[in-house]
């Protein structure tokens, strides 16, 4: 993390109390969302907003989510600090350096090329180092570094990818938005033998998942 003080440490403590009062629990993800400097991650002209707990554009029609989608997927994890993650949709980056904090190492793939190098910036300006940042097909996984501990898609899926399923870890959970258009829902799949346990857990809104085992690319 950067060092010294700056001036949104505060509008960060207001957003972990307002998280708070919407339910999210778990007091590492918490302290992540005390931590990361959101501002960093938002362009300059939604800076102004980069602590309210809302969703706020991103270049080439992307989205960075609500804070409160976020740390609920983030708790759904139940990431210790030693879990080796997954990350399908780096986006901005932000949700990326709360996982660097949450657990040892990160490998977030992001197919706009734009958005990797400026995750990759922000994430350095941060101070986070234990992430890889690859742009290419997140419905493909990054299978040289598998198996994941956990898994964590960014983006709405009419299905779960099949290389994200082989690439989960034995014991190993997952959280994906899966749907279209209005109808998505956040769902966990905790992997338990050869079975994929499924919990649905809320009503969410996500960019589509673009890729050879998402939704077809305009």
């Amino acid at each position: 993390m950067t060092g010294g003080r700056d001036s949104y440490s505060g509008y960060r403590t207001r957003l972990v109390e307002v998280l708070q009062t919407k339910g999210i629990k778990d007091l590492a993800v918490l302290r992540a969302i005390a931590t990361v400097p959101r501002h960093l991650f938002v362009p300059e002209s939604v800076r102004h907003r980069a602590y309210e707990d809302v969703a706020l554009p991103l270049s080439s029609g992307q989205t960075i989510s609500q804070p409160w989608v976020q740390a609920r997927s983030l708790e759904l994890l139940k990431l210790t600090g030693q879990e080796k993650v997954l990350e399908v949709g780096a986006g901005s980056g932000y949700q990326t350096a709360l996982l660097a904090i949450l657990a040892s190492m990160v490998f977030a793939v992001e197919r706009l090329p734009s958005l990797a190098y400026a995750a990759r910036e922000a994430l350095a300006q941060a101070g986070i180092t234990n992430v890889s940042v690859l742009v290419g097909d997140g419905t493909l996984g990054w299978r040289p570094y598998a198996p994941f501990d956990a898994i964590v898609v960014s983006a709405a899926s009419p299905k779960v990818p099949e290389p994200l399923v082989e690439q989960l870890a034995p014991g190993g959970r997952l959280v994906i938005p899966l749907g279209a258009g209005d109808t998505q829902v956040l769902t966990l799949f905790e992997r338990q033998g050869d079975q994929l346990v499924r919990k649905e857990v809320t009503d969410v809104r996500f960019v589509p998942l673009i890729g050879r085992h998402g939704f077809p690319g305009e």
